[in-house]
């Protein structure tokens, strides 16, 4: 046997109040239990580009945990985003007005009784759990070398003049070295997935109090993004909410193949089974 879960998702992106285009993307495969947001950077075009190119490599690369080890699993992962990271900088030295462009990447997968995360960039993931709300991901940025250095306070990175700028992207070279994050998976769990356009504008005990509202997912994000252009809306704003609505055991031989790629919209999607 292996666990089956039953969640309820639902994605967003915004242009927000100040940028003319939206460099940011998201992907939702739900019956994979696949979940991805990517903030691009290089200029309009080029990290539309970049982010959309994340998202649809790391996606296909990623293929099936079913029966993988954890170990290999992260393997999977790590060699899904060094792929995709690949391919960018390739175009990067092929197309001139490509120069310069990359991609954070913060990718979510959930498979049997546990979640897997790969991380580049300051896009992050977070976690609900028992009215426990915490970041998973550490972002690869200035202003977070610079806390960890005992320089900055957290409070004082939020509103750093180098608060955007990041240290570690997809595409920037020919290689990037993804953190990876993993744990055990529990009925009620609330992941949250976004870029920065959301977190540096709604402090994470806001995010918190939206998430222990009565509600959906969709309602969730809807509120996220309505909360961001409302304290200024400075950047693209996307994120993901995946709800775990319960969990379950199914027979090894069970398998879903439905996907949903839902990038650049807004949606909520019941996903009755998770077995990747």
């Amino acid at each position: 046997m292996s666990a089956l879960l039953h969640i309820t998702c639902a994605a967003r992106t915004d242009v927000g109040l100040i940028r003319s285009g939206n460099e940011d993307n998201y992907l939702m495969v739900p019956e994979r239990g696949i979940f991805v947001v990517a903030d691009g950077m290089g200029g309009h075009a080029a990290g539309e580009v970049a982010s959309d190119m994340a998202v649809r490599l790391i996606s296909r690369d990623l293929g099936s945990f079913k029966g993988l080890a954890p170990e290999d699993a992260a393997t999977r992962m790590s060699q899904a985003i060094r792929t995709a990271n690949a391919a960018i900088f390739e175009r990067t030295l092929a197309e001139s007005d490509k120069r310069g462009m990359g991609t954070t990447a913060t990718v979510l997968v959930l498979h049997g009784n546990r979640y897997l995360i790969g991380q580049v960039g300051d896009s992050r993931a977070y976690l609900l759990r028992d009215g426990v709300f915490h970041q998973l991901t550490k972002d690869h940025s200035y202003v977070q070398e610079q806390v960890d250095a005992g320089y900055l306070t957290p409070e004082q990175a939020r509103t750093h003049p180098y608060a955007n700028v990041i240290t570690r992207c997809v595409g920037a070279s020919g290689d990037v070295l993804p953190d990876i994050f993993s744990g055990t998976v529990r009925a009620n769990d609330v992941f949250l997935l976004a870029s920065d356009g959301l977190t540096g504008m709604v402090e994470d005990d806001a995010l918190a109090s939206i998430l222990q509202t009565q509600g959906t997912p969709e309602r969730w994000v809807d509120r996220m993004v309505a909360e961001a252009n409302r304290r200024g809306g400075l950047d693209n704003i996307t994120a993901i909410i995946v709800n775990v609505d319960s969990t379950g055991e199914m027979p090894e031989d069970t398998t879903t193949t439905a996907e949903t790629r839902s990038p650049r919209t807004s949606g909520e999607t019941q996903a009755p089974a998770v077995a990747p």
